[in-house]
């Protein structure tokens, strides 16, 4: 199984970028999906998950900015952060938990795409 993360790039404070992960490979079912981010020095953090019957959660301080979504048929998740600050910049990171057919669901990570917001 592997999670193909793209989308982050350099944005001008107050611009807008969008996410994208793709889930692929031995493939049974997903449940949540989530996107964190690490930024320099700091440890990794929830942004936004969704569950697989579609509920959602925010961090606090991407409330109102970002919308986080997904398409259960293409096995992707998607992350529209709108409203960018500078202290949004981190390497972004999608989370599935994936059931391949065998034993339980489990944590699959992708490799990061850095955002960075300029001032």
């Amino acid at each position: 199984v592997q999670l193909q993360a793209s989308g982050g790039g350099l944005v001008q404070a107050g611009g807008s970028l969008r996410l994208s992960c793709a889930a692929s490979g031995r493939i049974h079912s997903i449940n949540g999906m989530a996107w964190y981010r690490q930024a320099p020095g700091k440890q990794r953090e929830l942004v936004a998950d969704i569950a697989n019957i579609g509920s959602t959660n925010y961090a606090d301080s991407v409330k109102g900015r970002f919308t986080i979504s997904r398409d259960g048929a293409k096995n992707m998740v998607y992350l529209q952060m709108n409203s960018l600050k500078p202290e949004d910049t981190a390497v972004y990171y999608c989370n599935a938990k994936i059931y391949t057919g065998w034993g339980s669901f489990n944590d699959y990570w992708g490799q990061g795409t850095q955002v960075t917001v300029s001032s």
